[in-house]
């Protein structure tokens, strides 16, 4: 079922929140979402509090030249995939100086998918400065932007979670 722009706008809220709480910022580095997830982030007013900024890295070129994600890892995994979705936030969080970053990279469809990554295909990860970056694969169904809403939705729960569990152990 397809994010609603209720629920994004929601989940958007609590991760603020959450941000604001812990005292850090959050940079995004997205391909196949487009942006969308700092368009959430930043759509509430006072959000340079918390948000850095965004970087659309949607070309492998971009993800290079922005990101510093390696020749290797798109040479021999792809795009889609948990070793770029880690060199992600790691050149998003280097290049900012950002608490916190968020990567995505998937197959939004129509096209572009394949048997091994079929459409739907959605790699995430999010970490913090020094600690262990997170990732994980999720398949999503639906048309193009069903994908993509339930991308930016599953985005924005997992780097709210992501921080409160952070947050408890260093406690």
């Amino acid at each position: 079922m397809p994010a609603t722009d209720h629920e994004l706008e929601q989940a958007g809220n609590q991760l603020a929140d959450e941000l604001l709480k812990a005292g850090l910022t959050v940079v995004t580095a997205e391909s196949c979402t487009g942006g969308w997830v700092a368009k959430v982030l930043t759509d509430k007013a006072g959000s340079s509090a918390y948000v850095i900024g965004g970087l659309v890295t949607y070309s492998n070129e971009a993800k290079q030249k922005l990101l510093s994600v390696t020749d290797a890892s798109l040479d021999n995994q792809g795009a889609v995939s948990e070793p770029v979705v880690r060199e992600m936030v790691a050149g998003a969080l280097a290049t900012t100086g950002a608490g916190v970053a968020v990567a995505i990279s998937g197959v939004a469809g129509p096209g572009g998918g394949s048997e091994e990554k079929p459409v739907g295909t959605v790699w995430f990860a999010w970490g913090r400065g020094t600690e262990s970056t997170e990732a994980v694969v999720q398949h999503f169904s639906g048309d193009r932007d069903q994908v993509r809403r339930q991308a930016v939705l599953y985005a924005l729960q997992g780097v709210r979670q992501f921080l409160k569990q952070t947050r408890r152990l260093s406690q």
